[in-house]
């Protein structure tokens, strides 16, 4: 492959996005072992998806605007070599403490992965062709949260959880060396030319303060947030609540990931991209309530699953829209508007997640579910008549 090429881009954005996933979805299966490890309590040892969490959203408030200063390619290197040594730090870990601080700074690297990927794609796409973009590498990043619990749940008994490192660790170098390959996207003199705390705090209010992006940032941060609900509640409703084993769990999350990714290629079949949110809006709100009903009503698992893999098919519906509806309103300022979106959607994920624990959990996961459901509706809604009201002022303005 050429650098640059097409099918190299496409490949590399794949891999980078999928980081979060890799990240919090391959060692979950290990978590009572580390928990026995470093003689600690289940809460401290999932502490470590917090820290990352948390390292994701604050890592991509800064690598994106970093970005637009001084090009993608060298946050791109120095994010990676980053993730390399977090990766390894996580494996030598001898306290809970210190693999806390690792997982953070993991998730600080990883973030500028998937930040530069949206931003790198902004660079090089337009209009359809963003979208599809982004619809591809979707689909390629699709397969990480669809691999990542099988891979980790056959990989934890034979290799525990700093095998499962060492596996992140491998993926983190092959990345690492196809990024050497990849050739600058944003010229010089497109390149924002301030920089410093103060820049970056202008550059991603002059983003925030667009009433289309913002109303699509917090569109896509709730149907986040409706995701990382599933993710908190599932290990629980299946294996507790359903009484499946772990692999069957598993088996489950990948039929799920597996509905994100042609929820994804989906999203190109309709005439615009607003119309695809019109439509993933509604089939997440009948979906969520159908799920409430079946929980309520003492539903089986295959229903359970044929109902959760459907809400996903139309989350990757909604993802793909909104983050290409977005990233299109800010060209200008790719880093930053990428940041921004990305950051929100992990702190919305990050505080509704513990949600699905209060109380019962096939009560407590449907009630977050359906209101996620229904604020991720209204703020498409919101969001197609600011984006229709933004481009009349346009027309009045330049009549």
């Amino acid at each position: 492959m050429n650098s640059n090429s097409r099918a190299f881009l496409f490949l590399l954005l794949g891999l980078l996005t999928a980081f979060a996933p890799l990240m919090t979805d391959m060692y979950l299966p290990t978590l009572p072992a580390m928990g026995r490890y470093f003689q600690t309590s289940a809460s401290m040892v999932q502490l470590g998806l917090s820290a990352s969490m948390l390292g994701l959203a604050i890592g991509q408030l800064l690598f994106g605007p970093w970005s637009d200063r001084v090009g993608r390619r060298q946050p791109l290197l120095i994010s990676l070599w980053l993730f390399v040594v977090a990766t390894f730090l996580c494996i030598i870990s001898p306290s809970i403490e210190f693999f806390l601080a690792a997982r953070l700074g993991q998730g600080l690297a990883g973030s500028g992965g998937i930040v530069l990927a949206r931003s790198i794609a902004a660079d090089r796409f337009l209009g359809a062709q963003l979208t599809k973009a982004l619809a591809i590498v979707g689909a390629i990043n699709g397969l990480a949260p669809v691999l990542a619990p099988i891979v980790g749940g056959l990989c934890a008994d034979s290799l525990g959880w700093r095998g499962i490192f060492a596996i992140l660790l491998g993926l983190g170098l092959v990345i690492l060396a196809l990024s050497y390959r990849y050739v600058e996207t944003l010229p010089p003199s497109l390149r924002q030319s301030e920089g410093g705390m103060r820049q970056l705090g202008r550059s991603l209010a002059q983003v925030a303060v667009q009433a289309p992006f913002r109303l699509y940032t917090l569109q896509l941060a709730t149907a986040q947030g409706l995701l990382f609900a599933n993710i908190a509640s599932s290990p629980f409703i299946i294996q507790s609540h359903f009484g499946q084993s772990p692999i069957i769990f598993s088996l489950c999350f990948a039929l799920n990931s597996l509905g994100i990714t042609l929820g994804a290629a989906f999203a190109l079949r309709f005439a615009s991209l607003e119309e695809a949110i019109t439509w993933s809006s509604r089939g997440l709100m009948v979906g969520t309530l159908a799920i409430a009903g079946l929980l309520a009503g003492g539903g089986g698992l295959v229903a359970y699953e044929i109902l959760m893999t459907a809400v996903c098919f139309f989350l990757g519906m909604t993802f793909t829209a909104s983050t290409s509806l977005a990233m299109d309103l800010v060209r200008s300022q790719a880093g930053a508007g990428s940041a921004l979106l990305g950051a929100v959607g992990f702190v919305v994920g990050g505080a509704i997640a513990p949600l699905v624990g209060w109380g019962q959990i096939t009560v407590s996961t449907p009630v977050v579910m359906v209101s996620m459901a229904l604020i991720t509706a209204l703020l498409a809604w919101r969001a197609r008549r600011a984006l229709i009201e933004a481009k009349a002022s346009l027309l009045v303005e330049a009549a």
